[in-house]
């Protein structure tokens, strides 16, 4: 009973008062020193599991006698069904109305239901016995201690941002760092290495081990700084190194991120790699902080579904970006960045109002047509936005929905619908037929398996700056929806072409609680690096 009522956070209670009037001095003076386990609760669990294998909770069966007034007149089997029910955060404050109570809500079976039921906790719990250990344990110590930092993150590394999904993985708690796959393929699934992992191994405290480093798990620190943000820091930053020294470090780390020895892509990427192994070997030197980012919530007239996606960026490679929908507004916001664009920048934004017809086939090679196509719709914005000479603003677009309507088809010879009729081919199609698609000519990509068809092209700008984010512009593009996983981005100034790929992760806990919170989230990764 002591344990129990330290768990709750009470002290002694006297108890109920019938409770007390059916015990002796001897009695209570016994169930004050009892211990942790009695023959009394494993009768409350074995009842408990009798009447959930029964489906028998309280008040239902056909022969159940009315509702008695009190909760303190039904049987203990029947208190730890309700109990179980209840989330675990209220348990504390109903420990405290009762010795009777507090001695139930010590019953294991309670805090089982409570860790599966709110955590997804399904292992086998034998082992806790073996170490000593109960669900109370798991739940208190470990799962409620730790909830606020589950979820997604993005870690404060400089420019390159980054992902990072804390998850309940059994019964560890674990930071499982996601990474793109290899340039280019952003068909591919994404990397994932675990940095850090919270476990019991005693029943006083939870334990924090860094992951990082080849000479495996060793102390580690996490601490919740403020709300929506929390720290991690290694305490043997020593188990990082390698005997060998940096150069065997990076040439280890090269081999297995990227399969190949330093002599082979010494003159393709020299610079970004250095960039990258700075990320990698230096990030659990010193405390490094997360922020909480947010899935982008879904609305029925989404162009799309959103959420988060591969994409390649010139000499950079392979980042991730979260496309959200605003109206009639796309945004793409950088979840990991390089020197020149930095993590948190939105580097494509897409007016869903500008639908682009694409020239056919054979003018779609020729980029100056392409070109041409684009700036006529800049004029036309920047025109309608200009102040005319009477002092007023040009006419405003006609408002539409955030899904525009398919464009008619033109009719070729015969009556039939020509191929190169609009974004869409034509509505009485298939929505996944689409027009052919080629990229022009002189327009670079590190992905030349993109999808030779396309349903839809709208009007977009792109942000593009010097190393260290210097002089940032936005420049016009063509934002080019493949289907409802991959979408394109062809940046005019830079003649380039970014495919972009769905992340088909699932992401527990990242969800906004609401759509001003997912903005102000925008908001504030986007301060941190203007």
């Amino acid at each position: 009973m002591a344990v129990c009522a330290r768990l709750c956070g009470v002290g002694p209670s006297r108890g109920c008062r019938r409770r007390q009037q059916r015990r002796g001095p001897a009695e209570a003076a016994a169930a004050d020193s009892e211990p942790d386990t009695d023959p009394e609760e494993e009768r409350i669990e074995a009842g408990a599991a009798a009447l959930a294998g029964a489906g028998v909770g309280p008040g239902v069966g056909p022969g159940s006698p009315p509702p008695r007034c009190s909760l303190l007149e039904l049987p203990p089997e029947l208190l730890v069904e309700i109990f179980a029910s209840l989330p675990g955060t209220d348990l504390p404050s109903l420990a405290q109305v009762c010795t009777k109570f507090r001695r139930i809500l010590h019953t294991d079976t309670i805090w089982r239901r409570r860790c599966r039921e709110e955590y997804g906790v399904c292992e086998n719990l034998r082992k806790l016995e073996i170490a000593g250990l109960s669900c109370r344990d798991v739940y208190a110590k470990l799962l409620h201690r730790y909830r606020h930092i589950l979820g997604l993150w993005q870690p404060d590394i400089g420019p390159y941002g980054g992902l990072l999904h804390v998850v309940v993985d059994g019964l560890f708690i674990i930071g499982w760092m996601y990474l793109p796959p290899h340039d280019p393929h952003v068909g591919n699934p994404m990397r994932f290495k675990p940095l850090f992992r919270i476990h019991l191994m005693e029943r006083n405290a939870a334990t924090v081990e860094c992951m990082y480093g080849h000479r495996g798990p060793h102390h580690g620190h996490v601490q919740i700084v403020k709300k929506d943000e929390f720290s991690t820091k290694c305490n043997q930053t020593d188990h990082h190194r390698m005997s060998g020294g940096r150069q065997e470090e990076f040439r280890t780390w090269l081999r297995e991120e990227w399969g190949r020895t330093l002599e082979d892509i010494f003159h393709e990427h020299m610079q970004e790699l250095i960039l990258m192994k700075f990320i990698y070997t230096s990030q659990y030197d010193n405390c490094l902080t997360y922020r909480r980012i947010y899935l982008p919530p879904s609305h029925p007239d989404d162009l799309i579904p959103p959420g988060l996606f591969k994409g390649t960026y010139g000499s950079h490679g392979l980042e991730i970006v979260m496309l959200s929908f605003h109206g009639s507004q796309a945004r793409g916001t950088k979840v990991t960045g390089d020197p020149n664009i930095p993590a948190g920048q939105q580097t494509v934004e897409v007016d869903l109002r500008r639908r682009i017809r694409l020239p056919e086939a054979e003018g779609l090679r020729d980029f100056n047509e392409l070109s041409r196509i684009v700036l006529e719709v800049r004029e036309q914005l920047r025109q309608e936005q200009q102040p005319q000479e009477g002092g007023g603003r040009g006419p405003e677009p006609p408002p539409s929905p955030a899904q525009p309507q398919l464009e008619p088809p033109t009719k070729g010879a015969g009556g039939e619908p020509k191929g190169g009729g609009g974004a869409l081919a034509a509505t009485q199609q298939p929505p996944e037929a689409g027009q052919p698609f080629m990229l022009p000519m002189g327009v670079s990509s590190r992905n030349e398996d993109y999808p030779r068809t396309c349903r839809m092209c709208f009007y977009g700008t792109g942000l593009i700056a010097g190393h260290g984010f210097t002089s940032p512009e936005r420049t016009p593009g063509i934002f080019i929806l493949f289907d409802e996983d991959r979408f394109g981005f062809i940046w005019l100034e830079l003649k380039s072409f970014s495919l972009y790929s769905r992340v088909q992760a699932t992401f527990q806990n990242a969800d906004a609680p609401s759509p001003e919170a997912f903005d102000e989230m925008l908001k504030n990764i986007q301060s941190l690096t203007s």
